[in-house]
């Protein structure tokens, strides 16, 4: 398949004019989500469907001590700007 680069100078498929890709910084940044076992993985499911997180990038639930909560933590790098 070829790219079609006809359309002139700053089309899509033309590389930046430097020649080099733009460097971003990233950090890591980290959720972590408290209630019932069943609040937590509808959450995750949530986040799954907005493109967010996979569900197995996060930990699995663990007991907090409290009755009927768990904690499931995620730690994702995201750019920053």
């Amino acid at each position: 398949m070829f790219l079609d680069n006809s359309q002139g100078a700053g089309a899509p498929t033309d590389p930046p004019a430097s020649g080099a890709l733009p460097e971003y910084q990233y950090e890591d940044v980290r959720l972590m989500l408290l209630g019932s076992l069943t609040s937590v993985q509808n959450t995750i499911a949530l986040l799954f469907k907005l493109n967010y997180a996979e569900p197995n990038d996060w930990s699995r639930p663990l007991a907090t001590g409290r009755p009927n909560e768990v904690m499931a933590i995620l730690t994702k790098r995201v750019r920053v700007d």
